[in-house]
């Protein structure tokens, strides 16, 4: 369903990533379309651009939406904690959000519609930070992710945003996530935020340690709710 591609960054760098597109019209609620169907910037994990993000991506785009996974590690991919964690601590935040994701929402805007940015983990924070930062997007979904104080302040988020969060996680904590939505709320944002009885990385069908099928289901058509109401 989808290619690798290159799109370029603002300042004009190549960027690669991978693509999904709609095949035509969808059943069952999803959006119709093709070149200019809305688009999803989907950002990764800390593992890579790998297979499970990429079936993220064609799974929005058998939704009907134009899906564009920009390769935040230019081709580094890994199954170890520890190069993961070596990767996401070398990665510049600002610099991947400006240039990377920020030329991935111009790139699916560039036919017209609206864009927004689904992020999950490492990208889940990448996502709150272009909610800050992105002039170009539209709505933005965070799984289980907030970025360092430094990095953004979520009480500045421009767009609408939908976050969805564990309660058993070690790195986005429940006293994290409130701390998170008491920033949404001063900021007077338009947010939802869920919370799920399950594990920190819940949504990822091939971690089966975390992997809370219940959640996923419902934080998966809750998203595709959000996407609709705001693309």
């Amino acid at each position: 369903m989808g290619e690798n591609i290159q799109f370029n960054s603002p300042s004009g760098q190549q960027v690669p990533g991978y693509l999904a597109t709609p095949a035509g019209g969808v059943s069952g609620g999803g959006v119709s379309g093709g070149g200019d169907a809305p688009g999803v910037v989907v950002i990764q994990e800390w593992w890579g651009l790998n297979g499970q993000i990429k079936g993220v991506a064609d799974r929005l785009a058998g939704e009907g939406y134009r899906a564009l996974v920009p390769d935040l590690y230019r081709g580094r991919v890994t199954q170890s904690p520890d190069e993961a964690n070596h990767m996401m601590t070398g990665l510049d935040w600002a610099g991947a959000t400006g240039e990377d994701v920020r030329g991935a929402v111009q790139h699916l805007k560039a036919g017209g519609g609206k864009a927004a940015v689904l992020g999950f983990c490492m990208g889940g924070a990448i996502t709150i930070i272009a909610g800050v930062k992105i002039p170009e997007l539209d709505a933005a979904v965070c799984f289980y992710g907030i970025p360092p104080a430094e990095a953004a302040d979520p009480a500045e988020i421009r767009v609408p945003f939908l976050g969805h969060f564990a309660n058993e996680d070690d790195w986005c904590t429940p006293d994290a996530v409130n701390g998170l939505e008491g920033k949404l709320t001063s900021g007077g944002i338009q947010y939802t935020l869920h919370r799920y009885d399950a594990q920190h990385g819940f949504f990822n069908e091939q971690r089966p340690e975390v992997h809370h099928a219940v959640a996923s289901k419902e934080a998966w058509e809750r998203s595709l709710a959000f996407l609709r109401d705001n693309l």
